[in-house]
């Protein structure tokens, strides 16, 4: 059975829009990050942080990445619109761990959700259900 984690952008978050184009932004600038981080230690840190590739289908709603190396299978990222316990609708990208996925994908996918939703000031859902807000709450 597959697993889901959320990042919601609500009330507090940096944007209250998102598009696809804006997840793989986020997704490349941790790659160029980590590149960095390799280039100052002396290390192709790079590979090891971001194993994936990414593809596309031609469909708006969703991409995946594809590991490059034998410990990492896919992660397929997509957007979508859900509503609240108040019933406002909040736009979120839904992370989705396949079947297939290894417990390496499920390391590196809550890696990454942690890195967007903490630089978009979101709230985030991991796999296990529980919740992380990095947005400002009053």
């Amino acid at each position: 059975m597959s697993q889901s984690a959320y990042i919601k952008l609500v009330k507090g978050s940096k944007d209250l829009q998102l598009t696809l184009q804006d997840v793989q932004d986020a997704l490349l600038r941790y790659r160029e990050m980590t590149a960095l981080t390799g280039k100052q230690l002396g290390w192709d840190y790079e590979n090891a942080a971001f194993p994936y590739t990414i593809e596309t289908q031609g469909d708006e709603r969703w991409f995946y990445l594809k590991g490059v190396t034998s410990p990492y299978k896919h992660i397929i990222i997509g957007t979508a619109e859900t509503t609240t316990v108040g019933g406002d609708p909040v736009r979120c990208v839904q992370v989705v761990l396949p079947e297939e996925s290894t417990h390496g994908d499920k390391s590196k996918a809550n890696e990454l959700c942690k890195y967007i939703a903490k630089s978009w000031l979101a709230e985030l859902t991991m796999f296990n259900g529980r919740t992380v807000y990095y947005n400002p709450r009053k």
